[in-house]
């Protein structure tokens, strides 16, 4: 089985959880720059809000690599909002890509909210999360 780990941070927050899925699942996190250039049966995308959506280059990354895309686990960080699994689900379904069910989300650090997240044990519950796709 093959499994990426793609992400976009604009504060490193979500960089975070990345690292700590890919080196749960032992491959390397890269950001959507990076397209993807085989099949991954599972792809943990990771990102944030940004004024109440995900960001564009999120978009243009699903859109252009969805003939590559078995099946997407989101997982992201936000000061404000519970989870990124709405508006990633919306992008997956306009480009006919499958979407689990379960994502991961935690607070991230921005301005004087949230101070020092994602910590340590957000890192661990990401890698635990990311386990039970890998079994």
């Amino acid at each position: 089985m093959n499994i990426q780990v793609r992400f976009y941070t604009r504060s490193g927050n979500t960089q975070k959880l990345a690292d700590a899925i890919a080196r749960e699942i032992g491959v390397k996190a890269e950001s959507v720059a990076v397209p993807l250039t085989e099949k991954a049966d599972i792809l943990f995308l990771g990102c944030s809000y940004y004024a109440f959506d995900v960001d564009e280059s999120i978009k243009s990354f699903i859109a252009e690599n969805s003939q590559y895309i078995g099946k997407i686990v989101c997982f992201g960080t936000s000061a404000m909002m519970k989870s990124v699994h709405k508006p990633m689900k919306k992008v997956a379904a306009q480009a006919g890509v499958a979407i689990a069910a379960e994502d991961f989300h935690c607070r991230g650090e921005f301005k004087a909210f949230h101070k020092g997240r994602p910590d340590e044990n957000d890192l661990k519950n990401a890698a635990e999360f990311a386990r039970k796709f890998i079994k």
